[in-house]
């Protein structure tokens, strides 16, 4: 199944190297590009892609409220958003996610993460840049370990907790490899135990899940 993406940006070279970077995978087309808000909504209502990748600053509508619009609370179909944007801001990143943005990207991220993003989106999965998680996670660090964090289905090997502990340092998963040295059909192998014995739906959650259980600090 192709992944149908729809950009929006209001730097001609953002989109056409965007458009570049994912329409090299097998996977996915951009059926539109857009440079405005405006016409981020009107496109994304008309031709219904799986994915939107929206800028937040551009003219007529910001992508914040392109975001809300498309995949808020009160939408009763809302589309996959992908966040991408220069600017990293707590503000923006709290605001995409509740405005029901799948992932929030800076745009030196890199190619490898974009798609990866897009995929995720596509998949109900959720991906945010490795260093904004660890800005929004860390304030669990160093503060009392939550009772309330449901333990595991089953003890995590060795190798998992450094991979688990690794994502939630905000390393990607060929970082993650590279440390531990790990291919990265193993790293992903262990997220993917990870995931499934804490319950958590995406690399964000384990991160969460790390931080609050105190397994940082062991």
């Amino acid at each position: 199944m192709t992944i149908r993406v729809l950009i929006a940006d209001d730097q001609d070279m953002v989109r056409i190297g965007f458009r570049m970077i994912l329409e090299a995978q097998e996977d996915i087309e951009v059926i539109a590009d857009v440079a405005d808000g405006v016409s981020a909504v009107r496109k994304a209502r008309e031709l219904r892609p799986d994915v939107c990748l929206l800028d937040i600053r551009m003219p007529g509508l910001d992508g914040l409220e392109v975001t809300r619009q498309l995949a808020g609370p009160e939408v009763t179909d809302p589309m996959k958003v992908v966040v991408v944007t220069t600017f990293d801001l707590d503000e923006y990143v709290h605001t995409a996610l509740r405005n029901g943005a799948s992932g929030f990207l800076l745009k030196d991220a890199g190619p490898a993460l974009l798609i990866e993003a897009v995929r995720a989106a596509d998949r109900g999965d959720a991906l945010v840049s490795p260093q904004v998680t660890v800005r929004l996670l860390k304030h669990f660090n160093g503060g009392p370990v939550r009772r309330d964090v449901a333990p595991p289905n089953e003890p995590l090997t060795a190798r998992e907790l450094d991979v688990a502990k690794a994502a939630a340092r905000g390393l990607t998963n060929t970082e993650i490899g590279g440390e531990l040295f790990m291919s990265l059909s193993t790293v992903k192998t262990h997220l993917a135990a990870v995931q499934g014995k804490i319950n958590a739906r995406n690399r964000v959650e384990i991160a969460a899940w790390a931080w609050q259980s105190g397994i940082m600090d062991q």
